[in-house]
């Protein structure tokens, strides 16, 4: 996600409900024997164009999970969102896991699986086309459908980084 159009967003205004996308038991073998512990990742969002994730790592689920909540509040960014659905089609690839995600016409719903479903919901979209190929890691998930909702750009912020009026970006 090395893109400058990423917007950080402040937590302290925000309502957010945070989504268990997967819960991992780990294990280390030490000297004297095996010791458990659980890795939680976890998608926070507001549901108007507001999502963030976070990993939390504890012996315990509910430790593992609550980390990962105030790791997700940590890296929030805002999405834009138009009437219920993105702005336009994009592509994005993080590690093994290739997403793409498309606009959709109103009534269509959430077209999308698992990990790529919850950020989604959490982002507050409710009609898109979303298709996961390669790896289906959900580390790697995640991080590719956040990365693709980050390159998404509306129609105003093409307009201000042109410097033209908004009703010349359509009109070539």
């Amino acid at each position: 996600m090395s893109n400058t159009n990423i917007k950080k967003v402040r937590t302290s205004d925000l309502e957010l409900k945070d989504r268990l996308v997967s819960i991992q038991r780990v294990t280390k073998v030490t000297k004297g024997g095996r010791t458990f512990s659980f890795s939680a990742i976890v998608v926070v969002g507001n549901e108007d164009g507001v999502v963030g994730y976070g990993l939390g790592k504890a012996s315990e689920v509910t430790a593992a999970i609550s980390k990962g909540v105030e790791d997700a509040k940590k890296n929030l960014v805002r999405i834009p969102v138009i009437n219920g659905t993105i702005p336009h089609k994009q592509e994005y690839r993080f590690g093994g896991s290739l997403v793409m995600v498309r606009p959709a016409a109103p009534g269509t719903g959430i077209i999308a699986g698992g990990a790529m479903r919850a950020v989604l919901e959490s982002v507050g979209v409710k009609n898109v086309l979303a298709k996961s190929k390669g790896s289906s890691n959900p580390h790697n998930l995640v991080k590719a459908t956040i990365g693709a909702l980050c390159e998404l750009r509306d129609a105003h912020s093409i307009a201000q980084l042109r410097g033209i009026p908004m009703s010349q970006v359509f009109n070539g």
